[in-house]
């Protein structure tokens, strides 16, 4: 029932020779890896206009040269990520060109922070939909979290069915968007030129007496977190159909052309129409309202925009577990997340990314405001780190024209280390958390990678040297009776060796006088060995009678405890019976150097 759930929920098995089909075109890629960033369009305009309302109505022109400035950056980071691309078309964006060329530490930072970033992209994602839907929807807004949840499990569960169907199915909602994102942009410039609005903004170059450099650096950096998954592209170059890094290369233009577009469309229209940021609707509700009032297309663009929103968590389910692999690879991840599942995909990094992002909108209670800070500030530490190992490659290897590419990325780094810095200066007590758990995601990297090589270290041997040592065996039976699953342990066991002993622990003197009698009738050629009980412990008695007979034979003998189980035909059937065989096997695992094997007899009625 369970397989059958399974396939019903993500699909048939796929053959491992279909991989190539999974890859994605230009346009599939476009719409899984940017759903991201252009996404963000929805709420980085609004962030700057957050800040700037603290100095009053009159500090909103400020918006459109700060937008401008974010555009500036955007293109910087094109152009950087471009470089990266085609340097390392291989894929792992910050954390290979980090680790390559400014060591293991500093590639670990960029990694962690990129997974983290994921992370809270989900999160961010799912919170900013469900304003959308309760911005159109004020009765749902106590809902919020159980909305985010629903699309959370949607979104993970597609991913799960595999790159390819989720990219075909989600595709549709990301190019609707950005037509309906465009249609209200030309729809609201068209009648601000026809003089359709009346309001009144302050002029361009109006003097606000109490901004200041803080507050607009602060605007700044909050308007930046419409650049989170620019990186996106340059860590899943193995994701395109060949030849892939051309194919990325051209993926991140587009992307790229259509973020700044419509981000610079939003700001221009929030600022013409006098928007103000309100508590129970976004900017884009507002721009809507006043483009077309509350008709068919204002709850179209809501509903759109609420899609893509949630649709901008799938950039991180793509992104997370290959990210998540190429640490595996390293060893500085549980190599569970190399594994590719029934559809190709790696799921255990679907799986976990769903499950934690889960965990914050809970924690947070779906409130984007909150959550945005951590998202921005972890995907600008990455950016940093990875212009900064361009500008180190460039100067070791001097290839061909390299001077431009270094000029590129040391504007890069310097621009998006300005941004770092001023959203720590200036948002400290929204991400002082970073600063406490980046460094535990590392030191968690260099203690699985510490496991990994002292494990290679035990298990290596010395081929030329080393050889099997042949010895003899001895079977211990724990026996609980005389039945058919004992019957079935020592046939097996007396196959094997002649050295099998049954072992009973008893409780009783009359109980243990009648199975020492009825085995004496049984006679099945193997010695049985009573062990008693005082305080009514199987397992400790049986401990002490292994030790034993290990210490004596472990020169010459291998020691395998063999141990009869039947299974029963319904799991509840279990409740009905003790565990004993369970907890004895467990007990050994984790205690003993013996050799441990189980016999099961199946129950059919």
């Amino acid at each position: 029932m369970i397989s059958r759930f399974k396939r019903l929920l993500i699909g048939r098995p796929m053959k491992s020779a279909e991989l190539e089909g999974e890859k994605l075109s230009k346009l599939k890629a476009l719409a899984v890896l940017s759903s991201d960033a252009l996404s963000s369009v929805a709420y980085g305009t609004e962030q700057i206009l957050l800040v700037l309302m603290a100095a009053g109505f009159a500090a909103v022109w400020y918006s459109i040269p700060i937008s401008i400035a974010v555009l500036g950056l955007l293109l910087i980071l094109i152009i950087s990520y471009r470089q990266t691309i085609f340097a390392y078309p291989k894929g792992g964006g910050a954390y290979v060109v980090a680790k390559d060329n400014l060591g293991v530490s500093t590639g670990l930072l960029a990694g962690g922070s990129l997974l983290v970033d994921y992370i809270l992209t989900v999160a961010v994602s799912s919170s900013a939909g469900t304003d959308a839907i309760t911005s159109a929807f004020p009765s749902l807004h106590d809902h919020r979290v159980s909305i985010a949840l629903i699309m959370i499990v949607f979104l993970t569960v597609m991913n799960l069915r595999g790159i390819g169907e989720s990219a075909s199915v989600l595709a549709y909602p990301v190019y609707l968007f950005v037509g309906a994102i465009f249609v209200l942009i030309i729809a609201g410039v068209v009648k601000v030129i026809v003089g359709g609005v009346h309001a009144d903004v302050p002029e361009i170059g109006t003097a606000v007496s109490n901004i200041s450099l803080f507050m607009l650096l602060k605007a700044f950096s909050s308007g930046c977190s419409a650049l989170t998954g620019v990186e996106a592209v340059s860590n899943a170059i193995p994701n395109f159909k060949k030849p892939a890094e051309r194919n990325a290369a051209t993926t991140l233009i587009m992307m790229g052309s259509i973020l700044g577009a419509m981000f610079i469309g939003i700001s221009l229209l929030a600022y013409w129409y006098g928007i103000v940021p309100s508590a129970t609707e976004t900017v884009v509700s507002q721009i809507a309202n006043a483009t077309f009032g509350r008709g068919v297309l204002y709850y179209a663009i809501q509903g759109i925009t609420a899609l893509i929103l949630f649709l901008a968590a799938n950039t991180a389910y793509s992104a997370f577990p290959l990210l998540a692999f190429m640490l595996a690879k390293d060893k500085y991840m549980p190599h569970a997340f190399m594994v590719r599942g029934d559809r190709l995909g790696f799921s255990n990094g679907i799986i976990f990314l769903g499950v934690f992002s889960a965990l914050l909108v809970v924690l947070f209670h779906g409130d984007t405001e909150n959550l945005i800070p951590l998202y921005a500030v972890g995907v600008f530490i990455p950016f940093t780190l990875s212009q900064l190992g361009m500008m180190v490659r460039w100067i070791k290897l001097k290839p061909a024209n390299w001077g431009v590419g270094l000029t590129v990325n040391t504007i890069g780094m310097l621009t998006t280390l300005i941004i770092t810095l001023i959203f720590i200066f200036t948002k400290f007590s929204q991400i002082w958390m970073v600063f406490i758990f980046l460094p535990i995601v590392i030191i968690g990297f260099y203690k699985i990678n510490r496991h990994y090589m002292n494990t290679a270290d035990e298990l290596r041997i010395n081929i030329d040297k080393e050889k099997p040592a042949i010895k003899g065996s001895t079977i211990v039976v724990p026996v609980a009776g005389i039945t058919k699953v004992v019957l079935q342990s020592i046939s097996y066991a007396k196959s094997l060796t002649d050295n099998v002993v049954a072992v009973y622990v008893g409780f009783d003197e009359e109980e243990i006088e009648r199975l020492e009698k009825k085995w004496e009738e049984w006679n099945p050629g193997v010695r049985l060995i009573v062990l008693r009980s005082s305080y009514r412990s199987i397992i400790r008695p049986l401990v002490r009678f292994i030790e034993t007979v290990e210490w004596k034979t472990q020169e010459t003998d291998h020691i395998t405890v063999l141990i009869p189980q039947f299974i029963t035909k319904h799991w509840w059937h279990n409740i009905l019976h003790n565990q004993s065989s369970l907890l004895l096997r467990a007990y050994l695992f984790t205690q003993k150097d013996v050799v441990i094997a189980t016999v099961p007899y199946r129950l059919h009625r």
